[in-house]
């Protein structure tokens, strides 16, 4: 396992797609070659199971099994991060037992979401989690309903095992946390060099890596605006409907995984997919993981 403060040396990480065979079950085969492209285009570490893996549509033995396959695949190579979180917190606390135990080097963890508690609860929460390992904490208020504010994030920074915030709050709030040295990874992939750049984060936990992993890279090393402003339009794009129905469209569009959606996601509609097909197809092939975009074949689809 990597220390802590070799893990907030991370500066992209990617919110890595899980993809499936067309009976539906998770395709380790493509799952590494998806992870391989990351590497290559310079990604330093992968949030298994997140809401972009789907971890949401998966039983707990898909979702720990990916983890312990990651860890033995890729853990020489790129910081494993289990999403090991819950809205149950006997749960989050077996599954985040058992994927220290599989060897992954943190976990992220979400503030208990749909059957909501007080914030005496929350923190209670994240306490025992914390206590078990390195934890990224994940605040996305607009999934959970609940926003975790400073007088919530700023008590448990000082848990020997938090490593940071996923933050989809904003660049301020980013800016409000770095200054008082906690660490922030931006949640909004449209934000994320901005962030970077101005507001001195420590990079992104990323969608768009999944498709464009080179050129994330290249937005977290060096302030681009130029490359910034090309990007925004597919970024925008990629988030036209709920994560992660767009990027999966969009990783079967290039041909990078089988059409293969899990149910209640759908592709997007072949009007927004001409839309992604323009907004791809105008990059470098090489930039691209997969190839030039081209519209999905229904009659190859599947829905599981």
């Amino acid at each position: 396992m990597r220390t802590i403060q070799t893990i907030k040396q991370a500066s992209l990480i990617t919110a890595i797609k899980t993809p499936y065979t067309e009976n539906g079950e998770i395709d380790l085969n493509a799952y590494d070659d998806l992870v391989k492209q990351q590497i290559a285009g310079g990604v330093e570490g992968i949030i298994v199971g997140g809401t972009t893996g789907e971890g949401q549509l998966m039983n707990w033995e898909e979702h720990l099994m990916l983890i312990a396959h990651s860890v033995n695949t890729f853990s020489d190579k790129l910081l494993i991060v289990g999403n090991t979180g819950s809205n149950n917190t006997r749960e989050a606390v077996k599954a985040t037992e058992y994927g220290f135990a599989s060897g992954m080097d943190a976990a992220l963890q979400i503030n208990p979401y749909y059957g909501r508690t007080s914030i005496k609860g929350v923190m209670t929460h994240f306490e025992r989690l914390l206590d078990i390992g390195p934890a990224f904490i994940y605040n996305v208020p607009g999934r959970t309903g609940q926003d975790l504010t400073p007088d919530i994030i700023e008590p448990l920074s000082k848990h020997n095992n938090f490593i940071g915030v996923k933050e989809c709050a904003g660049n301020e709030r980013i800016a409000h946390y770095e200054a008082k040295e906690i660490a922030c990874w931006s949640g909004n992939d449209d934000e994320a060099h901005d962030s970077r750049h101005h507001y001195q984060s420590h990079g992104v936990i990323s969608v768009t890596s999944n498709l464009i992993p080179g050129l994330f890279r290249q937005l977290m090393d060096t302030e681009n605006n130029e490359l910034n402003q090309q990007l925004q339009p597919l970024m925008q794009w990629l988030f036209s409907e709920p994560n992660p129905i767009a990027i999966n469209t969009a990783l079967i569009m290039t041909g990078a995984v089988k059409p293969v959606f899990r149910l209640p996601y759908l592709p997007l509609e072949d009007a927004q997919q001409q839309q992604g097909i323009k907004l791809i197809n105008q990059l470098n092939e090489v930039d691209i993981v997969g190839s030039k975009a081209r519209v999905i074949d229904e009659t190859r689809l599947k829905l599981c």
